[in-house]
This record gives structure tokens, C-alpha cells and sequence, in this order.
């Protein structure tokens, strides 16, 4: 009777032994790894205002860091104006460089991102803008110019704003501007034509309103850029 008592304590402990799970390392779970997207890539080339006189362009840039050292991807992306809409191209590369043909004799804006192999993707880089030469052109079209104020999309008091923007000509060639504004989200209404200040003083708007504006810009050779539309609401 003593052994069948024993052989049965026995019994018990081995069963609560096996229900343990033996030992504390099988209850911890095992989370996943958080994958980092890699760093923005820098461009080396071309950089702003740079003038190609190739139009078969090698564009280049230094190298992204992934902190999980993943397998890294470049995507290039070329566009006629600075909103990148649309995009007139777009490539990939493995490498830290890649050479892209071009129209001859127009500006161009390029940016850069990098994505690693699980799809983790680094924001874009700035915006470069660039000039490819024409054939026998001794005149570059100005570049489009670039926002100052109102900021984009920004409200702004009252009912009058002073429209700011910037331009640039490789040649540096005199640059003169037509202003178009109206609530029309095409910025149809010319309102100012030939004029060489970069600014526009817009008075008499109407209150909680959204306008759209753009600025057309001209060289004294017949060259003309124009830009992208911006927008701004008035309270």
C-alpha cells in the first residue's frame, strides 16, 4: 500500500512537470523586429541651376545608410516644373548613379528617394532644378519661378495679400512677368502683364475665399516659363 502511495506522488510530479512548459523561455514571444526606412539620399549631380550640356545626363548621388543594412533601391524622378505634376520621367538604380536621356533645350526639375527590400521608403530630396543645351541655342528659356509668399495653401487676414515670388536666368538675361489670379483653379485671369517687379500687391479680394495664382516669366529673347499654379484662402 506504502509503494502504490509513492509510485503515485511520483506520478503527479512528472505530470506537473510536463504541463510547465519547461523552463520560462518558452512564454516569451518573440516580436518582430521594427524595420527603419534609410536615410534621404543627397545629390551630387546635376546640382541647382546647373546648366547640361550633354542632354544625355549622369545623375549622381552619394549613398542612403539603412540601419538594418537592407538592400537599398534609388528612384529618380524628372519633371518640367517643381510640383512634379506631371512626372516626365522615372528610373531606378542599385548604384549611386544613372544616366538618363533628355529633351534638348528645356529646364528641368529632379529628386531622389531611396527604398530598402521591405518596402520602407526615405522621403524625396529637394528639388534640383537644371538646363539641358539646345542644338546651336545660345539662349536658355528662364527657369519657373518659385514661391515666397503667402505661403502655399496658407490663409492670409483681410482681403488684400502682396504676391512674392522668385526667377532665375542662366543667361542672366532681364526677366519680365505676367500675373494671373482668380478663384479660378486654373488661374485664368491675367491681372498684371510685363512687368519686371516680383511682386504683385492683390487688393479687393473677397472674404473666406480660396484664389489661385501663377506668374508667367519671360527673357528679353523670347524665352518663357511658365510656373505652377499656388493657392491661398483669405478669412
Amino acid at each position: 500500500m506504502k509503494k502504490t502511495y509513492l509510485y503515485l506522488i511520483v506520478a503527479v510530479g512528472l505530470i506537473m512537470m510536463s504541463c510547465s512548459g519547461g523552463g520560462d523561455d518558452s512564454d516569451e514571444t518573440q516580436m518582430p523586429e521594427e524595420n527603419t526606412a534609410p536615410t534621404v539620399p543627397i545629390q551630387v549631380y546635376p546640382l541647382n541651376n546647373a546648366i547640361c550640356i550633354n542632354n544625355n545626363i549622369v545623375f549622381v548621388w552619394d549613398a542612403s545608410t539603412d540601419a538594418e543594412e537592407n538592400r537599398i533601391t534609388y528612384t529618380v524622378e524628372i519633371s518640367e516644373n517643381n510640383s512634379f505634376s506631371p512626372i516626365s520621367k522615372i528610373e531606378t538604380s542599385a548604384s549611386l548613379s544613372k544616366l538618363i536621356s533628355l529633351e534638348k533645350g528645356k529646364a528641368f526639375y529632379w529628386r531622389i528617394k531611396a527604398t530598402d527590400n521591405k518596402s520602407a521608403a526615405s522621403a524625396y530630396s529637394p528639388a534640383m532644378q537644371f538646363l539641358t543645351e539646345g542644338d546651336g541655342v545660345s539662349n536658355h528659356v528662364p527657369f519657373a519661378p518659385s514661391l515666397v509668399a503667402p505661403a502655399l495653401n496658407s490663409e492670409v487676414d483681410g482681403t488684400s495679400t502682396t504676391l512674392i515670388w522668385s526667377a532665375s536666368d542662366a543667361d542672366g538675361d532681364p526677366l519680365t512677368y505676367d500675373v494671373y489670379l482668380d478663384t479660378n483653379s486654373d488661374a485664368s485671369t491675367k491681372v498684371s502683364e510685363n512687368q519686371s517687379e516680383t511682386n504683385y500687391n492683390a487688393t479687393g479680394l473677397s472674404a473666406a475665399s480660396t484664389y489661385y495664382f501663377k506668374v508667367v516669366v519671360r527673357d528679353d529673347k523670347g524665352g518663357v516659363s511658365i510656373g505652377q499654379v499656388w493657392s491661398f484662402t483669405t478669412k
